[in-house]
Order: C-alpha cells, then sequence, then structure tokens
C-alpha cells in the first residue's frame, strides 16, 4: 500500500485525482499505475483499469486469480466490476469512499451476489494518509 501511496502522490503532482494501484502475485509486483482520466482523456483511465490492463497484458490473459490489487481509494462500480471480470483473488484498498465505493461503503459488488466471482475485501489500509492526501487535493479545488 505505500508504494501505491507513492503513485498516488504522482497523480496529485499531476493534477488528476490521487489515487493509485499495485497489483501483485506470489510478492511480485506485476503491474502498477495511478488515476490519469484527464491526463489520457479517458474516463476509464482510473488507476485500477489502467493496472488491470497493464497485468493482463504481462501475465498474457485477462483472468488474473492469484492476483491481488492494492488501491489507496475504495473502488467505484467500474472498477470493481473490472476485477470480478478479472477474478482477482484479493483487494485491499486504503480510504473509504462512502459516496461511490463499491466495495462495501456505498454499495457491495464484491460479496458473490453480483457476477460470479467472489473478492476477498481487506478495507482501511494506511486510511488516514489515503484519506488526508484526498481531502487536501480536494480542500484546494474548493
Amino acid at each position: 500500500m505505500t508504494r501505491a501511496l507513492g503513485l498516488a502522490r504522482t497523480a496529485e503532482r499531476l493534477g488528476e485525482v490521487p489515487v493509485g494501484c499495485v497489483i501483485a502475485r506470489e510478492g511480485e509486483v506485476i503491474a502498477e499505475a495511478h488515476n490519469a482520466p484527464i491526463s489520457v482523456s479517458d474516463p476509464t483511465g482510473h488507476a485500477e483499469v489502467r493496472a488491470l490492463r497493464l497485468a493482463g497484458t504481462r501475465l498474457g490473459n485477462y483472468r488474473l486469480p492469484d492476483c491481488d490489487l492494492y488501491v489507496t481509494l475504495e473502488p467505484c462500480a467500474m472498477c470493481t466490476g473490472a476485477m470480478i471480470h478479472a477474478r482477482l483473488r484479493r483487494l485491499v484498498f486504503g480510504a473509504a469512499d462512502p459516496r461511490t465505493g463499491a466495495a462495501g461503503s456505498a454499495i457491495n459488488l464484491t460479496d458473490g451476489s453480483y457476477g460470479n466471482h467472489r473478492l476477498e475485501v481487506t478495507g482501511g489500509v494506511l486510511a488516514d494518509e489515503a484519506s488526508a492526501m484526498l481531502r487536501t487535493f480536494f480542500r484546494a479545488r474548493r
């Protein structure tokens, strides 16, 4: 998660919402990304989707059943849906997102009631650091 926070700082420097994501398999980082929808003019340019694309390319498979995804902010419905389709083993996130979080805060797509895959979920990892970064970012925008 520390590495994901570093990626979130990169996104912030670029004017993006500070979210970073790392995907690991058997302790090895196989993909990482930060938010970039503004930079790449792509509404799907969220850190999680970008990292999933890189992981799939690196492993030569769109299924990632032995991979764990670490992200600084609870994923939205789009990103959670992509994780389910990728058959990720585990999702670990930092800050909860009560407005749009799809891993238990606003809605829960991870419990197996949506689709045919259940993600193991751990939330709140380094949440204080991730939340502080997001608060600072949005405070500066208001």
